[in-house]
């Protein structure tokens, strides 16, 4: 299926699907205005299309689609107790696109998505003024790129930037992260750093990169631009996680984080992350529907209380390993270590 041409597929989102709420929205229209020659097409609401059975992702990957909705409901979700808050109290997650441009084997997304399709919901405003809302009780540190990876499409959509303006306005009690796999060095070159927007790259060694993360920058571009963000200013956290074991993983991570630390100074860091892939039962359940001959999607993980995982021997050795090597590089309090019962997934 991989081997196919992609001559054989329309362009990415050659077709766009629109809410017929939001069409005149000047969000909307400024999307539309950089693919003229898409055909656009109406919808009452975008589950029609997101959501519809008997959809064949991996062939829509291909050629994905864009749907243009409005958010509503929750604007503002609280960060689950199994994903990393980095010591906030406050911990939430904004999701104002849906899907990713990426192709990543192992990302969740594959299993709680039926489709390819991306969402991008053109209301922003409205879940910036959620956020400056409850901002009026407490702190916020809020993840916006869970759901997607926003600086993947900020050519196309901005809500990066957009985002970081928002908080701009609140630079005491408000804390962003921005998590990414893109290497667009020209975004950072072309704003102004703030201390409470932090930029976390995921990073993996290139073995990982070929193998799975079809479509994403090498690490060599994920590390460099990192190290430009630095240079510039900007908050960087660098994400070691997930974990994915391939033969010679030993070799494989530690040539990586030789090359990452050749370019990037441990010591203007945040902070780091690291853990080991593991996934909801049932998000990988699905996820194997998609990738009927992905080696990570396939490998004969343990379930621990609906959450599958390494064996813990391997689990275990892998952690250790890649903490043992940070903490060379950096002091343990800048080292957040999943927690080795549970979980959540890679959100890119």
């Amino acid at each position: 299926m991989r081997n196919l041409e992609k001559d054989y597929f329309n362009p990415a989102f050659s077709h766009i699907y629109v809410e017929e709420r939001i069409w005149r929205h000047p969000r909307t229209l400024g999307i539309l205005e950089k693919f003229p020659s898409a055909r656009v097409t109406g919808i009452h609401h975008y589950k029609d299309i997101f959501c519809r059975g008997g959809q064949n992702s991996r062939l829509q990957r291909q050629s994905p689609k864009l749907v243009l909705a409005a958010k509503e409901g929750t604007l503002l979700y609280p960060g689950a107790p199994v994903c990393q808050s980095f010591g906030n109290e406050h911990f939430y997650y904004a999701s104002s696109m849906m899907n990713c441009i990426y192709d990543c084997e192992y990302c969740y997304l594959k299993g709680m998505y039926p489709t390819a399709n991306l969402v991008v919901f053109v209301n922003i405003e409205d879940i910036f003024a959620k956020t400056a809302d409850d901002l009026g009780s407490h702190p916020l540190y809020v993840c916006v790129s869970y759901d997607t990876d926003l600086l993947a499409m900020e050519s196309i959509v901005g809500y990066a930037g957009a985002w970081s303006s928002f908080a701009s306005q609140y630079q005491k009690d408000l804390t962003i992260e921005i998590r990414t796999k893109c290497a667009s060095r020209s975004y950072f070159q072309n704003r102004e750093p703030l201390k409470n927007v932090i930029y976390a790259f995921t990073l993996s060694p290139e073995e990982v990169i070929r193998a799975c993360e079809h479509h994403t920058p090498s690490l060599a571009e994920r590390t460099a631009c990192a190290a430009e963000a630095l240079r510039l200013g900007f908050p960087v956290r660098l994400c070691f996680d997930p974990m994915i074991y391939v033969p010679g993983w030993q070799r494989c991570y530690g040539d990586m984080l030789e090359e990452v630390f050749g370019q990037v100074d441990a010591g203007e860091l945040v902070d780091v992350s690291a853990g080991s892939f593991r996934i909801p039962a049932d998000y990988l359940k699905a996820m194997r529907r998609q990738e009927p001959d992905s080696a990570v999607s396939w490998f004969p993980y343990e379930n621990e209380q609906g959450v599958c995982h390494y064996p813990v021997a391997l689990m275990e050795r892998m952690e250790q390993f890649l903490a043992e090597k940070l903490g060379e590089k950096l002091p343990e309090e800048k080292i957040f270590l999943w927690e080795s019962q549970s979980a959540c997934s890679d959100r890119l």
